[in-house]
């Protein structure tokens, strides 16, 4: 092997070792028997069964995946019309509309969805958390299903338009089949999204609602235990079947976004 290619791929390693590597000793000491992850000293399933048995992580649990099944749920249906539409007319004025909430930073989003909500006097809680993940979800389903759009052969619509369909019915028959790996890709994706969220959450979460990333925050400022290793370790799991799966779906639409 060439003298290039070692640099190569020993940068390689040293920048994957860099991401992955606490990644790892967060799921290790998971399996840690001690309460201070300040050593290894045994193996054991204690945390696992502290954790499934802890009614707050419960609870924020349930919550998380409430929020994320509608929030999908919503961002899919109004995502895959955004993504349609912006195929289809070709608008900047909209592309802009429909992506900004992508390109504008959390914590800038997190705010001003708080002063709205405020000036609405609407009670923040699950609706609140939910509406502001649906702003910022629909974005990213939209640019899958734009994608998705780009690589479908347009005269397959017009040979079923010639054929004496109707406009929605050459859609629900042939478009929506066809865009239909996108839209469940888009929607995996904003489930990802909306269940790992933190920053957005805490500036739109009541008093009475917490979410997974929200509990463990608060577990992490009074003390670190293995617990929280281990609803690291099953909420990256999960992370990572709804990304391979959503990358299996729409692998071309996924790299596009």
């Amino acid at each position: 092997m060439k003298r290039g290619s070692w640099l190569l791929w020993g940068s390689a390693l040293l920048v994957y070792g860099f991401l992955y590597l606490p990644l790892a000793i967060v799921v290790v000491y998971s399996f840690n028997d001690s309460r201070l992850n300040a050593e290894w000293v045994g193996f054991t399933w204690h945390w696992y069964d502290v954790l499934f048995h802890d009614e707050q992580m419960l609870e924020a649990a349930g919550n998380s995946l409430i929020i994320g099944l509608v929030a999908s749920a919503v961002s899919t249906l109004l995502g895959t019309a955004a993504g349609y539409a912006l195929y289809r007319f070709k608008s900047r004025v909209l592309a802009i509309l429909v992506l900004s909430p992508i390109a504008i930073p959390e914590i800038l989003m997190g705010v001003s969805l708080l002063i709205f909500f405020v000036m609405l006097n609407l009670t923040l809680g699950l609706v609140s958390i939910i509406l502001s993940h649906v702003a910022f979800c629909i974005g990213f389903v939209a640019i899958v299903v734009r994608s998705r759009l780009a690589g479908m052969d347009d005269s397959l619509i017009e040979a079923a338009r010639d054929l004496g369909a109707t406009p929605w019915k050459a859609f629900r028959l042939v478009t929506l089949p066809l865009i239909m790996p996108g839209i469940i890709a888009g929607a995996l994706m904003a489930f990802t999204l909306s269940i790992d969220d933190f920053v957005i959450t805490f500036f739109t979460a009541g008093v009475d609602s917490t979410t997974l990333p929200l509990q463990i925050y608060s577990m992490i400022k009074i003390a670190v235990t293995p617990e929280v290793n281990a609803i690291s370790t099953l909420l990256m799991l999960l992370t990572l079947f709804l990304i391979v799966g959503a990358s299996k779906l729409a692998p071309g639409a996924l790299r596009a976004a």
